[in-house]
């Protein structure tokens, strides 16, 4: 089922976690910030939103590393319900899709649940002082990878930031899988 995030609550301060990367490590969130600033993206290895713009994830975190900004990826999806999103597997698809950027696991979805996370991709763009500047879309893809020349949201956004520390005031919502919760016990 498509899910659509709220826009941007401006000034929204991040939140920090430790949580088991794929690398075998443990990584805080805000480690990965970058002095410019941070993305943080909820993201999950079935999705077909996710699948589309994988490589095009890859290459806008690396691409802003130039840029001063930090970029995690976090998995939060119930892998009882979808073992395709289990930790092996993220392992595998970070593996093969060469992530150059942590790949953390959310088990308890207790991080995903402090940034609301609604979908897979849900990017939360941080300026320098980690306060939500953008939470917008990663282009005009959706379950289909787009066409080579589609403006480039979320990296554009995010070079603003990193010049600025201000975020785009018009912003595109992601849209992608709902995240996939647990039962409540």
């Amino acid at each position: 089922m498509a899910a659509v995030p709220p826009v941007c609550e401006f000034g929204w301060p991040a939140v920090d976690a430790t949580l088991p990367g794929t690398d075998g490590k443990q990584h805080r969130i805000f480690d990965q910030a970058g002095p410019n600033g941070l993305v943080v993206a909820f993201i999950c290895n079935h999705c077909p939103y996710v699948k589309a713009v994988i490589r095009r994830i890859v290459r806008d975190a690396n691409d802003l590393k130039a840029h001063g900004i930090g970029f995690v990826a976090i998995n939060a999806n119930d892998a009882e319900t979808y073992p395709e999103d289990s930790f092996d597997n993220m392992a595998a698809f970070a593996r093969e899709h060469g992530f150059t950027f942590p790949y953390l696991h959310d088990a308890d979805q207790s991080v995903a649940r402090a940034y609301d996370a609604v979908c897979t991709p849900d990017f939360f763009g941080f300026n320098a002082d980690l306060k939500l500047q953008y939470r917008g879309r990663l282009d005009a893809s959706r379950k289909e990878e787009g066409a080579g020349d589609l403006r480039r949201d979320l990296y554009e956004a995010m070079v603003q930031v990193a010049e600025t520390g201000k975020g785009p005031q018009d912003q595109i919502p992601s849209m992608g899988c709902s995240i996939k919760w647990k039962d409540a016990a």
